[in-house]
């Protein structure tokens, strides 16, 4: 299942990382070990943040993916499921659409 990973990092300590030169290197193991088909860094409401594209077979990987963000950086993260548009195409909408008229 394709999820979009949504992480917000608060300033600490980030800025204690990034002071230290150790963001780099702890970014990089992070984004070894979740290997995202895509990763794009990015602000949101005033916070340093990220979107990564994530594909998982269980929830129970969850843990794995949000741990690592969690420990090394007091991150928040959000999870949400999305469709490409062939998957939306399979979706049913019609039938539902009339099912629920």
């Amino acid at each position: 299942m394709k999820m979009l990973l949504m992480v917000e990092f608060p300033h600490e300590p980030f800025n204690a990382l990034v002071r230290s030169g150790k963001v780099g290197e702890i970014m990089n193991r992070v984004l070894e070990t979740i290997k995202p088909e895509a990763a794009y860094f990015t602000e949101h409401d005033g916070m340093r943040s990220g979107i990564f594209l994530i594909d998982i077979e269980d929830p129970s990987e969850i843990p794995g993916y949000a741990e690592p963000f969690f420990l090394n950086f007091q991150a928040n993260c959000k999870f949400r499921v999305v469709m490409s548009p062939l998957e939306l195409q399979n979706a049913g909408l019609e039938e539902l659409g009339k099912a629920w008229a």
